[in-house]
């Protein structure tokens, strides 16, 4: 046991100095956020950790947030001129403990001026394909459209096959249909027939979405339109999740109200707006942005399922 964690954590800082390493031999400045912020993510799939501040009332609103990835702090610091950024740092989830999740973790979220999601994807595989270089492991690189994947792989067309033709390869798996939509059937496709069949030894690439999956991506015009994002999957885990970030207040600010609205229809709570965010991003430079899951990536090295492997000390130990 002691050999293992010894291990596990000389591989983590070997990882970290890799990460620093190449993003100062790219000029990306590291850069470090607050953790603890006066607005939530509002996004429906994503619960966040909350805590009360008891100091003067002075100091703002009472109720903070545990980040559940730096994003918006580093878009107003890319609107604020500090260029070509990253944070390597601790983020927290709340409800995701189990095996592969634990609910606080580390992530590293870079942004590049002037960029698209195209040209950072490739700089994504190549950060993942140099920390397969510290364990002497290697990968091929597969980049598809999200499209063409479900076209190849299922014979499924994305954006015209009915919901019935969606649901039937996912027969098997007795998913109760109530209140699921289009993209719900298209997620449970991706995880439940399309990822388990990536090879371990496959960086797989996705990218230009489905513009009803956009997140904080642009939407490029269209038909159909198509949500500038990737994601990179290494084997059959998701690895980074990365956009050609949008950079109009208002339309974000639609995209936050229509989070909060999803989060009523399902009796979850409202979050809190980041104003601070919206304020400035009319003034954020054209960019392209990407997270990525250090325990992710430090079991696709490591060659293990469990992510207590990687940990100094999980969840139920911590």
């Amino acid at each position: 046991m002691a050999a293992r964690l010894r291990a596990a954590l000389h591989l983590r800082a070997h990882l970290y100095a890799l990460i620093r390493d190449f993003f100062a031999e790219r000029g990306v400045l590291e850069v470090e956020t607050p953790i603890l912020s006066a607005a939530g993510n509002t996004e429906p799939n994503i619960e966040s950790f909350s805590t009360q501040f008891s100091g003067h009332v002075d100091a703002g609103p009472r109720e903070r947030w545990l980040r559940t990835s730096p994003e918006y702090p580093l878009k107003r610091l890319l609107a604020a001129g500090v260029g070509d950024c990253y944070e390597l740092g601790r983020v927290f989830r709340n409800g995701e403990a189990g095996g592969r999740h634990n609910p606080e973790f580390t992530m590293a979220e870079w942004y590049r001026v002037g960029w698209d999601h195209r040209r950072l994807m490739h700089e994504t595989v190549a950060l993942v394909a140099a920390a397969l270089a510290l364990v002497n492991k290697r990968a091929e690189v597969t980049v598809t459209g999200y499209r063409q994947l479900f076209v190849d792989e299922l014979g499924v067309d994305s954006v015209h096959a009915p919901i019935a033709e969606l649901r039937a390869p996912l027969a098997a798996f007795h998913i109760d249909p109530a209140g699921l939509t289009r993209d719900d059937w298209l997620d449970l496709l991706l995880t439940h027939k399309l990822q388990p069949t990536f090879p371990a030894d496959r960086i797989t690439v996705i990218h230009d979405y489905p513009a009803t999956q956009c997140a904080l991506a642009r939407i490029r015009p269209g038909d159909p339109p198509r949500a500038e994002r990737f994601e990179l999957y290494l084997g059959r885990y998701e690895l980074a999740n990365g956009y050609h970030e949008l950079n109009r207040a208002a339309e974000q600010r639609a995209r936050f109200e229509r989070d909060n609205q999803r989060r009523r229809e399902r009796g979850q709570r409202e979050l809190p707006i980041d104003e601070r965010l919206l304020a400035v991003l009319d003034r954020m430079p054209d960019c392209a942005g990407v997270a990525l899951g250090i325990e992710r990536l430090l079991m696709c090295l490591a060659g293990t399922d469990a992510i207590a492997d990687v940990l100094a000390f999980p969840f139920a130990e911590a």
